[in-house]
């Protein structure tokens, strides 16, 4: 089998779309096609349903994805192993980060690299912390920097870089803010603005009210931070936010209960880092506030 045309159906495979994947791969529509038929020539089978603009897998196209995927990353670590031999550092460098940390956190440590090393290609994609987890547990990229989750995967490896302080905010306006030495029980009286309930970060303050047996009233969710921080500013409720993110815009509650989050940098555990993955931790390492 051809590792381009390996290439070429998983591209249709996770869009659902022959210019989709085209557009992925940075090909022509007809290239990619004639790189599917290729492989069914091979293969012998038909690996796609192609009614009207509706592509889906068939059965035997369901069997490859995870072949394939397991090939390509095989070749791609086989290729980054004899590449590191060299010791140089540069080619391509896949990188996840969130929002948060990837505004907030990652644009000095990137500054200093990308000056140190110029030949490394950064191929950086901000995405929610916990589908960073999932797109580095699959092998889909090198590796990631995000919120870390409180059991670390088996699959993967996780180092904490950033202490993450959280505060609970609100805008200047709210009545919470007008309060002093406040109790979690007062805010349960007030709707709050959090991310969704599946994130580390919503899950913390879920937690916490329930440690306390406290109702949590959402009256909004997204998973922004920026975004909450907006609507927090507006008068629309309180939240939890990083204590880096503090401005004008938003006022501390007076509250003595600390939170606190780990932000860090995860790694597949069987996937070999590349030079220039290695070296990107050292510069993570020499910005972090871990002891």
């Amino acid at each position: 089998m051809d590792i381009d045309s390996l290439k070429a159906f998983l591209a249709v495979a996770e869009s659902g779309s022959f210019s989709h994947a085209a557009d992925r791969l940075h090909l022509t529509q007809p290239a990619v096609s004639k790189r599917i038929a290729l492989l069914e020539h091979q293969l012998d089978t038909r690996l796609f349903d192609r009614i009207g603009r509706t592509v889906r897998l068939t059965e035997s196209g369901q069997a490859l994805t995870t072949r394939a995927s397991q090939i390509l990353q095989q070749v791609e670590d086989t290729e980054r192993a004899i590449r590191n031999l060299s010791g140089d550092i540069s080619g391509q460098l896949s990188l996840a980060t969130s929002h948060h940390a990837g505004l907030w956190r990652l644009p000095s440590v990137l500054r200093r690299y990308v000056s140190a090393h110029p030949q490394v290609t950064l191929d950086l994609h901000f995405m929610d912390s916990e589908v960073a987890h999932e797109r580095i547990i699959h092998g889909e990229l090198e590796m990631a920097i995000a919120t870390l989750a409180p059991t670390v995967h088996e699959r993967l490896i996780a180092e904490p870089i950033w202490r993450d302080e959280l505060v609970f905010v609100s805008a200047k306006q709210h009545p919470l803010s007008q309060t002093h030495d406040l109790k979690l029980a007062d805010l349960a009286e007030y709707a709050a603005i959090l991310p969704d309930m599946t994130t580390f970060t919503g899950r913390i303050v879920k937690g916490i009210f329930e440690d306390n047996d406290l109702p949590l009233t959402i009256g909004m969710s997204t998973n922004y931070l920026e975004t909450i921080k907006m609507l927090i500013g507006v008068g629309l409720g309180w939240s939890v936010l990083p204590k880096t993110m503090l401005d004008d815009d938003v006022v501390l509650l007076d509250i003595d209960h600390p939170i606190e989050r780990t932000l860090g940098v995860i790694h597949h555990v069987n996937r070999t880092l590349s030079n220039a993955g290695q070296v990107f931790i050292e510069f993570l390492r020499g910005d972090s506030d871990y002891d």
